[in-house]
């Protein structure tokens, strides 16, 4: 492998990590032009829902547990010592709502086991459905052994890969080949027994991807469409400003997250609606256009990072009334009965839905 595409220090890569939690904690990093184009989803309200609050059961199953409702914090962090707190206290969230965790990035351990504490939070939340996490690139170098220990060392209960060519070629220091990442993932689906979910950084997952994620027998896939956090801008963000330009164009690359639900949906996939997602009512736009579960990861980092444990609770509260609020309104008393209400799809969406090569053939 050359020089350009070698794997960086471990410190560097815990000083990148430092940098990713400062910036999306503190600066603007979300897209400047680009929606989600979830707010294109309406319902149709029900003045007559014939249903009281609390009969509202958000419950759902994944990978063979049970969730109190059908929403993961999303993976963020880890391999630096201030992830460990960030980790922690949102683990200690989701153990509280009975919802999912996904960690960071653990390309870090595969350099510096040392480095696993900043990942584990089976302590605080023995009972949660617990995603670990690592990069195509890193899939496509490994034997599914190496990949395998990552899992066992935090006692994940589903492996994350996680693409991300946009956010790799703004780095100076990142990944710049991209080959042999659909083997390495259906060797990964294969040979683990956990189950695998591939999904993108902020760029969607989009009709060229889903179709060769097809053929890797892969089920699961979490979309992390544009619209929300833009991780090629906040790796412009750490470049000097006047080697910007490249990520300036790129700021908002990518394939809204609505869309890239509904292109995974027609294909078959168990789809984590993400990327964008901002509360309860948009995982609600994102369960009718036919996701298994919503992911969220920018609130809640900056709810853990700025306030801590109590903020990031009363955020994940909020966001499960505004679901079950959803509910009430479109007169679904389970998730089942949500992802079935009427709803109108607005002129852009409907447009990228249409564009689909799978609904032109």
């Amino acid at each position: 492998m050359n020089d350009q595409n070698s794997q960086p220090a471990d410190a560097d890569i815990s000083d990148r990590k430092d940098d990713h939690i400062e910036l999306t904690a503190k600066e603007e990093v979300e897209a400047r032009g680009k929606t989600t184009l979830l707010e294109e989803v309406e319902f149709f309200h029900d003045s007559l829902p014939e249903l009281s609050l609390d009969d509202v059961d958000l419950s759902c199953d994944v990978f063979g547990q049970t969730l109190s409702a059908p929403l993961l914090i999303s993976g963020m962090t880890g391999g630096a010592e201030r992830a460990r707190r960030i980790n922690m206290d949102l683990a200690k969230v989701a153990q509280k709502l009975g919802i999912a965790f996904g960690v960071g990035s653990q390309r870090a351990l595969m350099d510096d086991p040392d480095l696993v504490d900043t990942y584990r939070v089976r302590e605080v939340a023995p009972d949660i459905v617990l995603l670990g996490n690592i990069g195509g690139v890193q899939v496509a170098e490994s034997e599914p052994s190496e990949i395998g220990e990552l899992v066992d060392m935090i006692d994940a209960d589903a492996l994350a890969v996680h693409l991300n060519p946009g956010q790799e070629l703004m780095q100076p220091e990142g990944d710049r080949d991209f080959r042999g990442c659909v083997d390495g993932i259906a060797a990964l689906v294969e040979t683990l027994d956990v189950p695998i979910v591939v999904k993108e950084t902020g760029c969607g997952l989009a009709p060229p991807a889903l179709e060769k994620l097809r053929s890797t027998g892969v089920e699961w896939v979490g979309t992390s469409g544009a619209g929300g956090t833009t991780w090629i801008g906040v790796e412009t963000l750490r470049t000097p400003a006047e080697e910007r330009s490249v990520g300036d164009i790129f700021w908002d690359w990518g394939v809204p997250t609505a869309a890239c639900i509904g292109f995974a949906h027609r294909r078959g996939f168990n789809v984590i609606g993400s990327g964008g997602l901002r509360s309860g009512y948009d995982a609600a736009r994102a369960l009718a256009m036919g996701a298994k579960m919503a992911g969220m990861a920018l609130p809640w980092l900056r709810a853990a990072y700025n306030e801590g444990y109590e903020a990031a609770l009363d955020f994940g509260h909020t966001t499960v009334d505004a679901l079950k609020t959803a509910c009430v309104l479109t007169g679904s008393k389970t998730i089942d009965d949500l992802r079935e209400a009427p709803t109108r799809i607005g002129p852009t969406l409907k447009d990228w839905l249409q564009r689909d090569p799978l609904v032109q053939t």
